[in-house]
């Protein structure tokens, strides 16, 4: 490259440099203007047909389609480097399958749903529930997948009927400035409208009375954001992560286990919420384990500065899991490198690690790792898998590998998590028939499919009185057949 081509890493830095930050006032004003704009939409247009709902999801779609590449390459531009496929895999063909599934399941969701009248005193009258759009939905989306936990969202509530506003990550300013400039092309800003992080626009951004909040990141920041739509009594959706952990069968092929657990880790360099943050391995195969896991490694991904494996998202980051490594061996940790080369500053590459001989007081067991790094728990017995699990948060996955399907239910009847993928991990995210969503610590509420449908709808209760009604029977003043119809409705004799 010359002096005049800089590299994605300056570039980086020049868009960080060139966003002009902004004063709390002004920030105020611009979001809930917006917000008025949408609101005032949604008061003027009303509840959305099937034929709105599809056309706005079928434009989702294109735009992902009509812009793949310049979505791609601002996404590996935030990263300082993001492969290429793993851009493909994770954020546009997951989306898309999404919002296809959701079309084709629309009408059916959308349907108005007959409910029975209990009682023959109110015999002729009827009973529905019918699903109508809430208004507006606010989103705060981090860096790590902001395509898929953008549009997954905007999916789910565009099938609802409603409106969108979303604030993206200050990790995201490459794709945040592309999706500002080719979004008008597609919707009209009443009806979604993305805003980039400038220094005041997420504190700000939760303080306002959306109809429905979803938020994705830390536990710390979504109490926060909780507290802030409190204020408002604005609903929450919170996906927060936390310590997702794997347990090994010793019966289970270990070189399976080993091949889809490192695929997990590997993948997006170990940014994932719902990455396998631990592994618990049978005491008598810890040797085994990292035999098999330093093969599949060598096979795989032997170098950090393939095109294949993806940096990690900014310095901050880099440095903390740089300090976590140091911690843990100083106090005493097995800290084993996978690939040759060491972790490099200047392209935020990490190698994938392995931890093992962890104690409670260091960094690695008390928050979620974030990147490639996988701790190993040594365990003699299914119920210290269990034990320590429920000692901590509930995990937003949990990974059981075994084929004895009697362990598998112990597991997940004894273990509470957001959700669970049995002998694979992650992929239980990617089923849009199957809700996704957090407990506790790792969250609250869901969406994906019919269950983000639900979330940002109101199932309206509505009952039709028949023409003629028994009620009238009992208006005072009361008298002794006002008591005999209700000691029957009681089924009690006079």
């Amino acid at each position: 490259m010359t002096h005049l081509d800089p590299s994605p890493m300056q570039d980086q830095q020049a868009i960080h440099s060139t966003v002009p930050p902004e004063d709390a006032e002004s920030v105020r004003h611009r979001l809930n203007a917006a917000l008025s704009r949408q609101k005032e939409a949604f008061n003027l247009y009303g509840q959305e047909s099937y034929e709105q709902r599809k056309q706005h999801l079928l434009q989702l779609k294109t735009l992902l389609l009509e812009n793949r590449e310049a979505i791609i390459n601002a996404i590996s531009q935030d990263y300082g480097h993001r492969s290429r496929h793993e851009t493909l895999f994770a954020e546009m063909i997951t989306v898309v399958d999404d919002i296809s599934s959701t079309i084709k399941h629309l009408k059916g969701w959308m349907k108005v749903q007959k409910r029975h009248v209990d009682h023959l005193v109110y015999f002729g009258a009827k009973n529905r529930v019918i699903p109508q759009a809430i208004g507006v939905i606010g989103f705060i989306i981090p860096w790590n997948f902001p395509i898929n936990l953008s549009f997954a969202g905007l999916s789910a509530a565009f099938a609802a009927g409603n409106r969108a506003m979303v604030k993206m990550s200050e990790n995201s300013r490459h794709l945040t400035q592309l999706l500002q400039q080719i979004t008008p092309a597609y919707f009209h800003e009443d009806k979604l409208q993305f805003f980039m992080e400038t220094g005041e626009v997420g504190i700000e951004f939760s303080k306002l009375p959306f109809d429905h909040l979803m938020f994705t990141g830390s536990g710390e920041t979504g109490r926060k954001v909780m507290a802030a739509c409190a204020e408002n009594l604005t609903p929450v959706t919170l996906e927060l992560g936390g310590k997702s952990p794997a347990v090994i069968d010793p019966h289970y092929p270990l070189a399976k286990a080993v091949e889809r657990i490192m695929f997990v880790k590997q993948f997006n360099a170990g940014q994932i919420c719902t990455n396998v943050d631990y592994v618990f391995v049978h005491q008598s195969q810890r040797e085994a384990f990292i035999t098999e896991v330093k093969q599949w490694t060598a096979k795989h991904c032997p170098d950090i500065h393939s095109q294949d494996y993806t940096s990690i998202i900014d310095d901050k980051a880099f440095q903390r899991l740089l300090d976590t490594l140091t911690e843990a061996k100083e106090k005493g940790a097995t800290v084993i490198p996978l690939q040759e080369q060491e972790a490099d500053a200047t392209t935020r590459k990490l190698p994938l690690t392995l931890v093992l001989d962890t104690t409670p007081e260091m960094v690695l067991e008390q928050r979620e790792t974030f990147g490639p790094i996988l701790m190993v728990k040594e365990y003699q017995s299914e119920q210290q898998v269990i034990d320590f699990i429920l000692s901590h948060d509930r995990p937003l996955a949990f990974y059981p590998f075994s084929h004895d399907k009697a362990l598998v239910e112990r597991y997940i009847q004894s273990v509470l998590s957001g959700g669970v993928c049995v002998n694979d991990a992650l992929f239980h995210v990617a089923q849009h028939d199957l809700p996704f969503g957090g407990i506790g610590g790792s969250g609250m509420g869901h969406y994906h499919g019919y269950e983000g449908f639900l979330t940002f709808s109101k199932l309206r209760p509505v009952f039709y009185q028949a023409n003629f009604s028994s009620i009238k029977l009992m208006a005072p003043p009361y008298g002794k057949f006002a008591t005999k119809l209700m000691n029957w409705m009681l089924k009690i004799k006079a």
